[in-house]
């Protein structure tokens, strides 16, 4: 299927690997030019063809810089995809373990850094009549799913998108939100990301935690997410073929989530 995206313009954030980098290599696959940013610039991301951008967007004058850098290296934008995300990392001490400074990086990160690039962003997606979409997580319909920091943070982007969607969508843009479930990517698999602090935390090996995830968690598949899988979603909602879907929150978790 012709996707109609060719010659389009798109910035990714959080670009280096897992979910990011597999957007980013597909939107390339279909003629996109691609702006990536992350804080580090990896030989996979580089192989992909896209503009790399390192920068940290979670200092309040990141996002304003990447978009600007993005406008002068492609012109006007048709597409945004806020994927940047973390700081869900932390798994010992409850709410009462996490001081000012955790709930203002987690936020950072997984809301602020979103906000600002999408502010930056829409006069020129506006212009475009583009689309936004924006990477949650399950975990906004399940806050006592994982550390509350990053749970709220990650419930107020699942608003965000729809407020956005409301005021912006009569003005031709459309956004989106996708909300993944567990996905392979080293925020499991690495022994210092969540899944190795979750397994210290419980006193199990990485490896048997990883293999019981998937039944703990309700997963129908049996197994992880894989990172091309959510990203399939994001690039079809970036598509000029997905012009009704505005406002949305596609739940991709292997049916974690229950209630309808």
């Amino acid at each position: 299927m012709d996707l109609q995206l060719k010659d389009k313009t798109a910035l990714v954030t959080g670009a280096s690997r897992g979910i990011g980098l597999a957007v980013v290599e597909q939107l390339v696959e279909e003629g996109v030019r691609v702006v990536a940013a992350a804080r580090t610039s990896t030989p996979e991301l580089r192989q992909t063809g896209a503009y790399v951008v390192q920068v940290d967007l979670a200092q309040p004058d990141g996002p304003a810089r990447l978009v600007e850098e993005a406008l002068r290296e492609l012109g006007e934008l048709d597409l945004l995809v806020n994927n940047l995300g973390g700081g869900d990392g932390e798994v010992a001490g409850g709410f009462l373990g996490f001081d000012d400074a955790t709930w203002e990086q987690v936020f950072a990160v997984n809301f602020f850094a979103t906000v600002r690039a999408t502010r930056a962003a829409l006069p020129s997606l506006v212009g475009r009549r583009g689309a936004i979409v924006n990477v949650s997580s399950n975990s906004a319909r399940m806050p006592t799913a994982g550390p509350v920091p990053y749970t709220t943070a990650k419930a107020a982007l699942t608003a965000f998108g729809k407020a956005l969607a409301g005021e912006f969508g009569p003005q031709g843009v459309r956004v989106n939100t996708v909300s993944p479930g567990p996905v392979r990517t080293a925020l499991w698999e690495s022994s210092e990301g969540y899944g190795g602090q979750l397994a210290r935390q419980l006193g199990v090996p990485q490896e048997d935690l990883l293999a019981g995830l998937p039944a703990q968690q309700g997963m129908l598949t049996g197994r992880l997410i894989e990172p091309a899988e959510i990203a399939d979603l994001i690039v079809q909602l970036c598509s000029p073929r997905a012009a009704s879907i505005v406002g949305a929150d596609y739940l991709i978790d292997a049916g974690i989530v229950k209630s309808a």
